[in-house]
């Protein structure tokens, strides 16, 4: 028996019969049915997700074939559950009958929130398998891959240190290009799968991949590209004098006309070298990779937003086959929240370790009287614009005293010197995610076009970088994002315009050792969830819509 033929028909027999105005007793019962309906689906997404997410969580500590192939299966599953065209149609239905008889704001949110992932899944159960299988493949070789250098082969986090206490330019240059040999491996496959994931997206009525994925992001497509538009009309000009002067700093350094790319500590040039008069490293480079645990464990309990039992599913050290990058993971929606992290004694670690647990407080404070589907962000960038707002404290200068233990004199003879590498770090990451949106659009309305020229084309025009000599490589494709995380680093800087709008509605409260603090993010960032649009749950926690104005107001 077919799926249409075995059909439940009841939705559409009200839906008909309401029309010909002859179904109000039945009617009456609309809410009734809404809540059986998505009780029944609200079980069975808790199952799938949390199988998928256990299954990803596994597959990135452990990096084992059947690790990644299980994973594949469960986040599959998921889809495939999505992909049902009957409970798709079920949902519509609901949707449309609670215009005249009114269920709760949340109860018709979370129908929402249900319809919008059935839409991006009503695909054919062979493409949906096939766009897991290719994009599983990837991540796998790039968790796996370890560059090679004069021979021998390092992790990342070895390189990005080479990158970052090298002083000779030839050596750098080779650590360098180190980092962006996974570039030339992976790139045909990601090309391949740009194709297929622009077949499934032209399959739901979409140009491209990129365009569904900003539909189902729930942005505008032009809202999207004004703010950003504004975005580098407001940081041009502040990051065109920052950049000369810091390129001063860099030439004398390494005694070069030219500043290149790898004169930079970021392969990608996402964050800023330190400056001659700071480097925020010096504050953790003593200490052990444990402490940097210990330091977030203290500043989280002291505001009021404990992370011991986070910490204890957490897996936080680097080790061979497991990913080297970091996420926050939320199993499943009941409070198994983790992070996983490969820790070292930097500032960027210390950084990274607030910022993945920024996501995961945020997880873990949801409301549990909400709909499953509603427990979680009220969208993607206010979990990161929480997450960017507490990795920004691993280099205050106050939290710095407080918290990683520096002498308080030595801060204070680099307060400016640090609030400034602030502001180039703000700067640099605001040109970097303009580089990846263009990017990103252009490679899903043409696959097949020279990526490896529009790359530094884009990078040039955004970044204002010198491409190296005669390079032709997919350095572009080095970056795992463009698989793991598709259309996705926007995100990230809207995350910063919304960390920099909690900072100003905060007031003081962002500096203080508050149980406070944690209460405010509770009440008016965590506990909505879902439940709220991105552009309510913006005005609701900050007092005003989402723009660029805050954000440039910190770099002036």
């Amino acid at each position: 028996m077919s799926r249409s033929q075995s059909r439940p028909v009841f939705l559409t027999l009200i839906l008909t019969l309401y029309s010909l105005s002859l179904g109000q007793v039945l009617f009456a019962q609309i809410p009734i049915i809404a809540h059986a309906s998505m009780r029944s689906y609200q079980k069975s997404f808790a199952e799938l997700q949390t199988a998928a997410n256990l299954a990803l969580w596994n597959a990135y500590v452990d990096g084992t074939d059947k690790a990644f192939a299980d994973a594949a299966a469960k986040s599959l599953a998921f889809s495939k559950f999505h992909s049902d065209p009957e409970k798709y149609q079920d949902l519509q239905i609901l949707l449309r009958l609670n215009s005249a008889k009114k269920l709760t704001p949340t109860e018709r949110r979370a129908i929402e929130k249900a319809i919008f992932v059935f839409e991006q899944n009503q695909l054919p159960d062979e493409l949906l398998e096939k766009m897991t299988s290719m994009s599983s493949e990837i991540e796998q070789i790039f968790q796996n891959f370890r560059g090679e250098l004069d021979g021998k082969t390092y992790s990342n986090n070895d390189l990005l240190d080479k990158l970052r206490d090298g002083t000779d330019s030839q050596d750098r240059r080779k650590a360098w290009e180190a980092t962006k040999q996974v570039g030339e491996q992976v790139a045909p496959k990601l090309i391949a799968l740009a194709k297929v994931r622009n077949e499934a997206a032209q399959k739901l009525g979409f140009k491209n991949y990129w365009e569904m994925t900003i539909h189902f992001q729930e942005y505008s497509s032009d809202n999207l590209l004004e703010i950003f538009t504004e975005l580098d009309r407001l940081t041009k000009p502040l990051f065109a004098e920052m950049k000369e002067e810091m390129d001063a700093e860099l030439k004398a350094r390494f005694g070069v006309d030219t500043v290149k790319p790898w004169h930079y500590d970021n392969p990608f040039f996402q964050q800023a070298p330190p400056s001659k008069e700071v480097n925020p490293c010096e504050f953790y480079e003593t200490k052990k990779r444990e402490e940097i645990a210990e330091i977030s464990v203290k500043y989280f309990t002291d505001i009021g937003l404990p992370v011991d039992e986070i910490l204890q599913r957490s897996d936080l050290y680097e080790r061979e086959n497991k990913c080297q990058h970091a996420f926050a993971f939320d199993i499943d929606a009941t409070r198994d929240v983790r992070i996983l992290c490969n820790l070292k004694p930097t500032d960027d670690w210390m950084d990274t370790q607030l910022h993945e647990l920024g996501h995961a407080v945020y997880s873990y404070n949801n409301d549990l009287e909400l709909p499953h589907n509603l427990r979680d962000s009220a969208h993607a960038f206010t979990t990161e614009g929480v997450a960017m707002f507490f990795g920004a404290k691993a280099r205050s200068p106050q939290w710095l005293v407080d918290y990683a233990g520096a002498d308080p004199e030595k801060v204070q003879k680099v307060v400016d010197a640090l609030k400034n590498q602030r502001r180039k770090e703000q700067l640099i990451f605001s040109r970097w995610t303009l580089v990846m949106l263009h990017f990103e659009k252009a490679f899903y309305e043409n696959p097949d076009a020279d990526h490896n020229t529009l790359w530094w084309d884009t990078v040039e025009k955004y970044q204002l970088l010198s491409r190296p000599d005669n390079r032709n490589k997919a350095d572009w494709a080095s970056k795992p994002h463009f698989v793991i995380a598709p259309v996705y680093y926007h995100n990230y800087q809207l995350g910063e315009l919304y960390a920099a709008q909690l900072r100003k509605s905060l007031g003081q409260l962002v500096t203080a050792k508050t149980p406070e603090l944690g209460k405010r993010l509770k009440e008016k960032v965590f506990h909505p969830g879902a439940s709220l649009k991105w552009e309510e749950l913006v005005t609701f926690s900050t007092g005003e819509p989402l723009s660029p104005k805050a954000f440039a107001q910190e770099l002036e």
